[in-house]
């Protein structure tokens, strides 16, 4: 095989609570991960050369170390002693800095890549374990799908597909540094925390109301009081019609669940009249096992 293309899957969290810090500074979380129908197109082929060359069609990206995409392939070629070089052409379509996972699930796309490209004997659980290395969010994007994600992201349990979701997401022109919520978020016993089992009982049982009113995000608290934005966000898709609503990850994207496709659509259209976000879009969750 000398040319590979792949889907980057985005992730929004159903649920997302922190549960502790570790003495490292990590956090400790449980969350819901969710693929969703929004990704990224990686290409990659072999080249003769021992180099890595990468493209995005983004032009402020970096196409160096600074990238994950970029280090994936690096990790790859040093464990498995690979002298031969790749191309990646990165065709970005999930919004950048989002809370959606973009660079993580490129990443973990080129060393699923990788692993095809070179036929490397390795393992889906190897390459969650390399992964991490990369980013707490890469093992999940190896792995793909729903599921339960504790430590520090990185401790797996994959969860039955979800009822397909209609889903309106939205994302402020806002620049959200993870480190800066985590390091700002304060844990005691006023944190409002999700019901992380109650709404994985009710996505079980394809309980798309139950599920909805269990969401929830305690990384919220910090990026909403640094970006009122998100709130206002979070309030339009609810009186648009949205059976709830949620930022992802530290944000600052946000998404509605609706549960009706035609309201879906005028909500789609009346959100972008308002200017919240210059990026909206419609999609749904993606069941990987189809």
């Amino acid at each position: 095989m000398d040319k590979v293309v792949l889907k980057a899957l985005a992730k929004i969290n159903l649920g997302l609570d922190v549960v502790g810090k570790k003495a490292n500074g990590y956090h400790e979380v449980r969350m819901i991960m969710q693929n969703i129908n929004i990704y990224d197109k990686v290409c990659m082929k072999k080249l003769a050369e021992d180099e890595i060359k990468l493209e995005t069609s983004l032009s402020f990206l970096p196409v160096d170390d600074n990238n994950l995409a970029y280090r994936a392939a690096k990790l790859m070629k040093d464990e498995f002693g690979i002298t031969q070089g790749v191309s990646i052409k990165i065709d970005k379509r999930i919004p950048v800095s989002a809370g959606l996972a973009g660079g993580s699930s490129d990443a973990a796309a080129v060393m699923i890549g990788m692993k095809k490209l070179f036929d490397i004997d390795v393992t889906k659980e190897k390459l969650k374990e390399l992964g991490v290395r990369l980013g707490a969010d890469v093992p999940f994007c190896i792995q793909r799908g729903t599921a339960l994600a504790e430590g520090i992201g990185e401790v797996l349990t994959e969860l039955p597909p979800i009822k397909r979701c209609n889903l309106l997401v939205a994302k402020p022109k806002l620049f959200v540094p993870t480190k800066v919520i985590y390091q700002n978020l304060k844990l005691d016993e006023n944190t409002i925390h999700p019901d992380i089992d109650g709404l994985m009982e009710d996505m079980s049982n394809n309980d798309l109301y139950g599920m909805a009113s269990k969401m929830g995000n305690v990384l919220e608290s910090v990026s909403i009081s640094m970006h009122p934005i998100i709130q206002e966000i979070k309030d339009k898709m609810l009186e648009l019609g949205a059976v709830n609503s949620l930022m992802s990850g530290s944000g600052p994207t946000v998404f509605g669940i609706f549960d009706d496709e035609d309201k879906l659509e005028e909500a789609y259209k009346k959100l972008k009249e308002t200017n919240l976000a210059p990026y909206v879009v419609t999609t749904h969750t993606y069941d990987v096992k189809k």
